[in-house]
C-alpha cells in the first residue's frame, strides 16, 4: 500500500482507481463495509482501490481550540486500511486554501484531473467541499458529466445504533474499550514513540515503556490491560501482554497526561522505538497512594488482573486483528 500527500501528476498505475472518500477515523466496522464495497467494485472493475482522506483532520483546522478527538492517526489508520486491502491512501493536505475549495472544483480537480476516478464511493452523510456544500446529489450529477460513477452505502448498524466515530469517543471516554472494540471491529490502539521517563517504574520493579498521547482522544484515565506490538524492520508485529497506566501519576504530583506501558515477561531496550498499544479491557481509575509501597502492590495486583483479562478466548489478538494475506505489511508510510 502506498500513501501519497498529493493529487497531481501521478504516476499512471496511481490513476483511474475507485476512490473512496471520508475522514475514516478509527476505521470503526460502517466504514469498513463502505471500503468493502470499494474493494469489490475495484475488483469488478479490475482498479485499484483508493482511499481519499484528509490531514489533519479537517475539525482540527477549522476548530483548532477543540480538545484532541481523534480516534487514528495517519499512521494508526494506515494499518488498519492496509488490512482492508487498501491500494492507496490519498491523504491530502488540510488547509486555508483546501477548505475554501467548492465541491464543485474539488470533483473537477480532485478527482477528474487529478485522480482520473472511475468510480467514488462515498458513506450515506458524506459532505466535502466550502460550507459542506457537497454530498451525493453533487457527486451524482458530476460523475453522470464527467464519466464516474457513484456508489452511496446506507447505514451500517447493530441493532439501534449506527456505527460511528462519535459512540466509540463515548465508550472511550467512560472506560469502556470493549464496547469501542465491538464498533470498531478491533481493540483501539495508541501509537507512539517511545520516549525516556523518569524511571520510576523501574525503581519500582515494573520497567514501563513511556509514550505521549499527542492529537489522540484522550480515554477514561486509569489502568488497562493492553497489548503491545513491535514492529519488526519487514514491518511484521510482535504482540506482547502488559499492563498500561494513562494518568498523571497523582501519587508522585500530577503531570501531563501519559501513558507508561508494562510488557510482561519482555527484555529489552525499546527507547526510540514506535509501540501499538491495543486497549483491551479497563482495571481501575487512577488512585493516589499513601506510599511507594502501597503503589507497588497495586501494581502487582492490576498484572494478576491484567493477566487474567488477557487470557480469555475472546480477548486473544488474533480474534479482533485478522490480517490481510494478499497485500504485503506495511514498512514505509511516506508521511
Amino acid at each position: 500500500m502506498r500513501i501519497l500527500r498529493h493529487y497531481g501528476r501521478l504516476p499512471p498505475d496511481a490513476q483511474g482507481a475507485v476512490a473512496v472518500l471520508g475522514n475514516f477515523d478509527g476505521v470503526h466496522r460502517g466504514h469498513q463495509e463502505v471500503i468493502a464495497r470499494g474493494r469489490a467494485i475495484a475488483d469488478r472493475l479490475r482498479a485499484p482501490l483508493a482511499v481519499v482522506t484528509f490531514e489533519p483532520h479537517p475539525l482540527t483546522f477549522l476548530a483548532p481550540d477543540r480538545p484532541p478527538f481523534r480516534l487514528t492517526t495517519l499512521r494508526s489508520k494506515a494499518h488498519r486500511l492496509e488490512r482492508l486491502g487498501v491500494d492507496l491512501v490519498f491523504a491530502l493536505p488540510f488547509n486555508r486554501a483546501f477548505s475554501e475549495f467548492l465541491a464543485e472544483d474539488f470533483v473537477i480537480d480532485v478527482l477528474v484531473e487529478g485522480l482520473h476516478v472511475r468510480h467514488v464511493v462515498i458513506g450515506y452523510d458524506f459532505c466535502f467541499g466550502y460550507q459542506r456544500g457537497g454530498g451525493p446529489a453533487v457527486l451524482g450529477w458530476m460523475g453522470e458529466m464527467e464519466g464516474f460513477g457513484l456508489t452511496v452505502v446506507a447505514p451500517v448498524q447493530d441493532g439501534s445504533d449506527v456505527f460511528s466515530s462519535s459512540l466509540i469517543r463515548e465508550h472511550l471516554a467512560v472506560g469502556k474499550p470493549q464496547a469501542a472494540a465491538e464498533l470498531l471491529g478491533g481493540w483501539w490502539e495508541l501509537e507512539g514513540r517511545v520516549r525516556r521517563g523518569d524511571a520510576r517504574g523501574r525503581i519500582l520493579g515494573y520497567p514501563t515503556a513511556n509514550l505521549a498521547l499527542g492529537n489522540y482522544l484522550v480515554p477514561q484515565l486509569g489502568i488497562y490491560a493492553v497489548r503491545a506490538g513491535l514492529a519488526a524492520p519487514d514491518g511484521t508485529v510482535t504482540w506482547h501482554d502488559g499492563v498500561a497506566s494513562l494518568g498523571r501519576r497523582p501519587t508522585f504530583g500530577a503531570g501531563e497526561v501519559l501513558l507508561e506501558v508494562h510488557l510482561f515477561d519482555f527484555a529489552g531496550d525499546l527507547y526510540g522505538r514506535y509501540l501499538r498499544v491495543a486497549f483491551v479491557d479497563f482495571i481501575r481509575p487512577e488512585a493516589t497512594f499513601a506510599s511507594a509501597e502501597a503503589l507497588t502492590a497495586a501494581i502487582a495486583a492490576d498484572c494478576i488482573a491484567a493477566r487474567r483479562i488477557l487470557a480469555a478466548p475472546e480477548n486473544q489478538t488474533e480474534r479482533r486483528f485478522p490480517e490481510a494475506r494478499r497485500h504485503e505489511p506495511v514498512n514505509r508510510f511516506g508521511v
